[in-house]
């Protein structure tokens, strides 16, 4: 799931867990207000709720706290709990956003007492406001410099208290000075089908849907372990049921609904079964290079590696290896194929004198 940040130049699909813009509008309205309310991530939020408890007895503000993991799991949902928990007011922004010091200069210097500066994707702020930021979190400070050349000044310029949650898709790109000055790191872990399974009872309630616990299930079952998959698929799903029935969602609508949508029983859509179809079809399960492999299914090589690929080894139907990518028996019975006979090291092809 951890692919480029900026992404392949490819149409929105239904099951990307990157926000498009209705998502951010109806997340908003669905988002949990406090930390009773989040679903799921039961170890972070029971940590992060001693951290919250003890900051207010010491009427102190909480530690820096960083977020990671994949997109959709709820990381800028927590920092808003953070903000209110603490009843403190949140600025937002990203780490694209903060290009150069003076940038990250002007957001520190504007900030209030107590207030949550939340920065998305802080993996890809510049070198220099990166270096301006080690410090303002460890002695709530930053140096403002002036001039350049010999003639330049740095003046010191004190900062109130403050609270920093950065999120991250890829944490291993953060440097290790700026790791070790977060107080509380927290990873952000995939949801398993019950836990998504509440989450789409909860948005639906909020949204004044109908559904039923099997309709409830099949959607989770579909949603890549991810929150921000399963409302935008129960929102897809409610527009089915409003036009082809009464409006309730149970199994069978939810099942229609998403075949309509071509989002299958694992969750794989139309690129992910194409990878797989060619793979399996055309290959006999590989080995074959990522650009062959995307050439045969008439996508970009960054689309196939980042987009398709990462959630294919994830459900064990895709292997990387040095020799190229390989479908595993999952895959073959997925798609209903019988594997080729292993006659010359297992890619499923004649050898040169028919062996």
């Amino acid at each position: 799931m951890n692919w480029d940040d900026t992404g392949p130049d490819i149409d929105q699909r239904l099951v990307d867990s990157g926000p498009d813009g209705e998502d951010q509008a109806v997340e908003a309205a669905l988002r949990p207000k406090d930390l009773d309310e989040f679903v799921g991530q039961e170890k972070v939020r029971e940590q992060l709720d001693l951290v919250l408890r003890a900051a207010r007895a010491r009427g102190a503000t909480a530690d820096h706290v960083l977020l990671s993991g994949a997109p959709g799991l709820g990381k800028t949902t927590l920092s808003m709990i953070i903000a209110a928990e603490m009843n403190a007011p949140i600025r937002i922004t990203s780490g694209p956003a903060i290009q150069h010091a003076g940038d990250l200069a002007a957001i520190l210097s504007s900030l209030q007492e107590g207030e949550v500066l939340f920065l998305d994707e802080i993996h890809r702020m510049s070198r220099p406001a990166e270096e301006m930021l080690y410090m303002a979190m460890e002695d709530f400070r930053v140096d403002v410099i002036v001039g350049k050349g010999p003639g330049a000044t740095a003046i010191p310029l004190e900062l109130p208290p403050f609270t920093l949650v950065g999120a991250t898709t890829r944490a291993g790109l953060l440097p290790p000075p700026l790791r070790d000055r977060f107080g509380f790191t927290g990873h952000m872990e995939f949801y398993e089908p019950a836990e998504l399974e509440r989450v789409i009872h909860r948005s639906a309630r909020l949204l004044d849907l109908e559904i039923d616990v099997e309709g409830a299930a099949e959607i989770a079952g579909r949603s890549r372990g991810t929150p921000r998959i399963a409302n935008r698929l129960l929102r897809r799903v409610r527009d089915y049921a409003q036009v082809k029935a009464d409006g309730v969602i149970n199994r069978d609508i939810a099942a229609a609904a998403l075949k309509v949508y071509e989002v299958d029983a694992r969750g794989l859509d139309r690129l992910d079964r194409a990878v797989l179809g060619a793979l399996l079809k055309l290959f006999g399960g590989g080995p074959v290079g990522l650009s062959t492999l995307a050439v045969a299914v008439g996508e970009e090589r960054e689309t196939v590696e980042e987009v398709a690929e990462p959630f294919l080894v994830r459900e064990g139907l895709l292997a990387r290896t040095p020799r190229g990518r390989v479908a595993t028996p999952a895959a073959w019975a997925h798609l209903g194929l019988v594997p080729p006979r292993q006659g010359n090291g297992g890619n499923g092809q004649t050898g040169l004198f028919g062996t």
